[in-house]
């Protein structure tokens, strides 16, 4: 049966009024659809969020002319994100605990968005940054992408024993990219180049009349920062250090492809068949050190600046601008696009996802909203270590009104507590006078964790001895791995 929206109470949002849309022209409606994914962008890392420095013309007008979630929210750091967005439910129950360390593969029993959507006659490709296993029955092409057009481990050129690793010695420019089953030398800068391929893929489907997902998932402004030269330089003289200056730069670049995609969206007459839809992977790398929209926290953090993300819904014609108010988060993707796209959803699925349908808020941004609640933790202890030894460490319980963190706790809870009604900022702990709510709702943590625990299949993996793309890259290419590499790759060393 077709996936419509999970129960609830009930929570009556405060929004900006729009016209509602009538449902028969959402629901199986099958849009093309476009993820834009960046990496370590923030909320505060865009103009029209009120930063002083980057300009985001593009992204200025994606957000003015879209749907706005303002109160939405993904994991702490990528792979776990990336995770979440793709099944519907919390990372953990995917074995997602880190972004290295055998602890980025997602597991193998999960269903991902793009199979979803592949059963119901979507095209589905992926360009950039996957994140969620290197090794063969882990890559896109074996988790529903019928083109893939990626590099290795969570960045390109990076590496780590066991699993995780990219092309040895690639670079930002002119990189190796695995390109369904080999590796192709692409030129010029990583983001010009998925956005590039991207777009020729597109036209692809669009002539052959199929309707598609493209998830764009760029690797940029995540470290090195290493800019083009001519972007860091627009930047060097207002940001206040140089890796600020190519972080900028790099997500000036990105705004230019955006801007040139939705363009040629324009050109082809495809934008009204086309939802896009923006979002950022976690808090910011970076920014925040000049700007975070008033938000305590960063990546790798569970404050609210380490997990709110920008995002935005542009379907012209179809779903109106505005602001919507509502807590919603990544684990909501996989059940709205199933919605929109017609696809039938096997009980397997259902049992799967933990997330909601938007699409009683894409039609009308002030529809009744259930309220709800949402866990973060870093995950990220030690390998082959015990979980609870970071069970309170970095977590996080929230719900419309409330925010219960624990920054400092281990193996026992620092619970902080703080009304987001009245300080978003999380500034001021309320714990001692609101303690029925701590009860409650680290009562609901206890619970979740304990959910969480039989589902953390990667936490004793060892990985193979050399990563993948290594592997695959000195096959192609010729040449051998050196007692360096070997020692490099162990993956039998411990990983913090």
């Amino acid at each position: 049966m077709r996936l419509y929206f999970l129960l609830g109470w009930v929570l009556l949002a405060q929004v900006a009024p729009a016209p509602a849309i009538a449902a028969d022209r959402l629901a199986g409606s099958r849009p093309n659809v476009i993820v834009l994914l960046t990496d370590d962008q923030g909320y505060g890392d865009i103009s029209a969020h009120g930063n002083p420095i980057v300009k985001t013309k593009h992204l200025d007008r994606l957000r003015d002319q879209s749907l706005r979630f303002t109160d939405f929210h993904v994991s702490p750091t990528c792979a776990p994100t990336r995770s979440a967005l793709l099944t519907g439910r919390h990372e953990f129950k995917n074995g997602v605990t880190h972004t290295i360390a055998e602890r980025e593969r997602l597991t193998l029993s999960a269903i991902t968005l793009a199979q979803v959507l592949q059963s119901a006659g979507y095209a589905t490709g992926i360009f950039g940054k996957w994140h969620l296993g290197d090794e063969d029955n882990y890559l896109p092409s074996a988790r529903g992408f019928s083109e893939t057009f990626i590099h290795g481990a969570g960045g390109i050129g990076q590496s780590y024993p066991g699993s995780c690793g990219d092309a040895p010695g690639n670079t930002y420019v002119d990189p190796f990219i695995w390109h369904n089953d080999r590796f192709v030398q692409t030129s010029g800068f990583c983001t010009d180049v998925f956005f590039r391929q991207a777009t020729t893929w597109i036209d692809q489907q669009r002539q052959n009349a199929q309707p598609f997902f493209a998830y764009i998932s760029t690797n940029a402004p995540h470290a090195p920062y290493t800019a083009r030269p001519e972007d860091a330089e627009l930047y060097r003289s207002a940001a206040p250090s140089e890796p600020l200056a190519h972080f900028y730069g790099m997500i000036h670049n990105i705004d230019q492809n955006i801007g040139r995609l939705l363009d040629q969206l324009d050109q082809w007459n495809l934008a009204q068949q086309t939802l896009v839809i923006f979002i950022n992977d976690n808090g910011t790398a970076l920014g925040h050190t000049v700007f975070n929209a008033g938000m305590r926290g960063a990546k790798g953090s569970a404050w609210l600046g380490g997990t709110r993300s920008s995002c935005f819904w542009r379907w012209p014609g179809t779903i109106q601008p505005a602001d919507c108010t509502a807590l919603a988060a990544h684990i909501d993707f996989l059940p709205t696009l199933a919605t929109l796209g017609g696809a039938e959803i096997t009980e397997q699925v259902q049992r799967q996802v933990e997330g909601r349908s938007l699409v009683s808020l894409l039609r009308d941004p002030q529809a009744a909203w259930p309220d709800r609640t949402l866990f973060t933790h870093v995950g990220r202890w030690p390998k082959l270590a015990d979980p609870s030894q970071g069970k309170y460490r970095m977590a996080a319980v929230r719900t419309t009104r409330w925010s219960l963190v624990s920054p400092d706790g281990a193996t026992h809870p620092a619970w902080q507590l703080f009304d987001l009604q009245a300080d978003y900022a999380q500034q001021h702990n309320v714990i001692e006078q609101h303690p029925d709510v701590a009860l409650r709702l680290s009562g609901q943590f206890e619970e979740w964790w304990q959910a969480c625990l039989p589902q953390l299949v990667n936490e004793n993996s060892i990985g193979p001895r050399l990563n993948s793309f290594a592997e695959r890259y000195w096959q192609q290419f010729g040449g051998q791995p050196t007692a360096q590499d070997l020692k490099r790759m162990d993956p039998t060393q411990p990983i913090r």
